[in-house]
């Protein structure tokens, strides 16, 4: 999928009357059972991840990869005809498909991304809406009611469509009422589980989750079973991830928020944090704008620590929503992060970037920043008066 379509070499296969496909495609080809397709812009590891956790524990033979983990064609041959496979599916990997069906597909949203390799913003959210192409009427479509351009999916669908929302009740779906997440279909209503009882922050993982109870739903997964789950799910590595509390301040790692909305969802979980938000971005940038951070980091951002090769550009935009540092390595953002906040204040990594400049990957990057804080954790523990020395050299 590190290959645009349209590049000189598989526009000569097609004129040659080959065909060009992509792995996923592929592994179709071979797959046994029925398959759960993920796709968005941000949540698609969570989600991906949840649906297969949910369906493991309703005793419903899974297996889980794609984009994450185990790519999809060593699942085809271990697949049986009993296995759903739930797969977590990136626009790059969905341009190569063609014939690829999935029984359950699941639109979480679209926000620009990846504008560094797609001309038009609405190219890029073609791509995820090729999930859908395949379906028939006998698959499940799931979608996202909050945004617009999942919710625009749901009019041309063949597929039975299930849509969830955090924002509003709706006729039929699965959404929020108050701390309630409840499931509604044939006028009936059924709370499926609380907000109390969930350990994902935020309500953009309530979003998740919703689409994740409406995939087990769909696969056939018992409320109760789910609901169970539900008080043990942990978040996924490097998505929103506690690391540690270190004199009142507690770290974030969310190394894998490499877009402005994706931060911003990240930001906006811990506003509802007591303190403020000392926030790390930088990085390789993808051309999308960092204004509509602009309001957010005013009303929840105590301080701004830059890194990386798009920091300039960062700083020319967000330059009068809060205070700006510069750190010119992981360890010294770290430090710098912590010197800056205050008791209840909260540390976010969510660099809005791609992590290339100074990284191989987003989990490198976040696993550097848990290393650099349980390193901090441990230096300060042994010194009586850290924090004093700390705030005495405040930059």
């Amino acid at each position: 999928p590190g290959v645009p379509t349209g590049t000189i070499p598989s526009r000569y296969v097609e004129r040659k009357d080959g065909e060009v496909i992509g792995e996923v495609e592929l592994a179709y080809r071979f797959m046994k059972g029925r398959i759960v397709g993920i796709t968005g812009s941000n949540g698609k590891t969570t989600t991906t991840t949840l649906i297969g956790e949910l369906l493991k524990n309703a005793q419903i033979e899974t297996q889980i990869g794609g984009n994450i983990g185990t790519p999809l064609i060593n699942l085809a041959e271990i697949s049986t005809d009993e296995t759903w496979t739930v797969c977590e599916l990136s626009s790059f990997q969905l341009e190569t498909i063609k014939d690829f069906r999935p029984n359950v597909a699941v639109g979480l949203n679209v926000t620009p991304n990846h504008l560094d390799r797609y001309n038009f913003f609405s190219d890029y959210a073609a791509a995820k809406h090729r999930l859908f192409m395949n379906q028939t009427q006998d698959d499940v479509a799931i979608l996202n009611a909050d945004d617009e351009i999942t919710l625009s999916w749901a009019e041309n669908l063949k597929a039975t469509v299930i849509l969830f929302s955090t924002a509003k009740e709706l006729d039929e779906g699965l959404f929020l009422r108050g701390r309630d997440l409840i499931s509604r279909a044939n006028g009936k209503e059924k709370i499926l589980t609380t907000r109390d009882e969930m350990t994902l922050r935020g309500v953009h993982n309530v979003q998740n989750v919703l689409a994740s109870l409406a995939a087990g739903l769909a696969c056939g997964a018992s409320p109760d079973s789910m609901r169970e789950t539900l008080r043990s799910f942990q978040a996924v590595e490097h998505r929103l991830e506690f690391v540690a509390e270190i004199e009142g301040v507690k770290f974030y790692n969310d190394s894998k928020a490499t877009s402005v909305d994706a931060s911003a969802k990240a930001l906006e979980a811990l506003s509802e944090e007591a303190g403020k938000t000392v926030l790390i971005l930088g990085g390789r940038g993808k051309n999308a704008p960092y204004q509509p951070l602009a309001d957010l980091i005013k009303r929840t951002v105590r301080r701004l620590i830059l890194i990386g090769e798009d920091a300039d550009n960062i700083e020319s935009q967000l330059k009068d929503f809060a205070e700006i540092v510069r750190a010119d390595s992981m360890p010294d953002a770290v430090k710098k992060s912590f010197a800056a906040a205050l008791e209840k204040d909260s540390v976010l990594l969510a660099p809005a970037c791609a992590s290339f400049d100074m990284f191989n990957s987003f989990e490198e990057r976040g696993k550097e920043f848990k290393s650099e804080v349980l390193s901090l954790e441990s230096e300060v523990g042994s010194k009586t008066d850290s924090r004093l020395q700390t705030q005495d050299s405040r930059l």
